[in-house]
């Protein structure tokens, strides 16, 4: 089994790619400065997924509430599969029956710079620093493992904003209100021109 399929195994195991417009994708090394996207995702529940690109693909987190600009916000993240480089312009709507069925958006996106020393070695061992240069997020971040994953518990980690020029007190605006980064639509909308292009096919009312 190579490389490739070894990082995106979990990945494309919990897609049918013939039924999802989500991207099979492949392990892709680059050279330029690694990127992260922040995206919205409706699905069992409301979260945004933190994506970074490391080691060739994006190493995943969902964040229940959100990136929060405020250093005193200590948001939840829960690592989740790696995914294809790809995934981070992906936008649309996941049908019905599918994993993680739901309307997603690209809230945000950008490169980022690594801050700690030997950032892959850092990563695994759970605490990871770096500066964002984003449309809406900037400035320096961690994120830090809190729980382990061991005795049966779910691997946690927490991301947090550093107190630099860049933080602020706004926190997380209304996942409902913003509009997309690439398209400059809601989630709302994004649903509702899929349900109205499966109904002019003949599928879905």
């Amino acid at each position: 089994m190579s490389g490739d399929d070894d990082a995106l195994k979990a990945y494309r195991g919990k897609r049918r790619f013939d039924r999802t417009a989500e991207p099979k994708g492949k392990r892709t090394e680059r050279d330029e400065e690694p990127h992260y996207v922040v995206q919205i995702h409706d699905a069992t529940s409301l979260h945004f997924d933190f994506r970074l690109e490391w080691d060739g693909v994006l190493k995943s987190w969902s964040v229940p509430k959100g990136p929060s600009t405020d250093p005193h916000d200590k948001r939840l993240a829960m690592p989740v599969e790696d995914h294809p480089l790809e995934y981070r312009t992906f936008e649309g709507v996941i049908p019905e029956g599918e994993y993680g069925a739901g309307p997603v958006i690209v809230w945000d996106e950008g490169t980022y710079e690594p801050l700690s020393r030997d950032f892959g070695k850092a990563l695994d061992k759970g605490h990871i620093s770096f500066r964002m240069h984003g449309g809406k997020l900037r400035g320096d971040w961690a994120l830090s493992r809190f729980r382990s994953g061991e005795d049966g518990e779910r691997e946690a980690w927490l991301l947090v904003k550093k107190n630099d020029s860049h933080a602020s007190s706004r926190g997380t605006p209304d996942p409902w209100r913003v509009r997309s980064a690439r398209s400059d639509r809601t989630l709302k909308q994004v649903a509702q021109e899929a349900t109205e292009e499966w109904t002019r096919e003949g599928g879905r009312s």
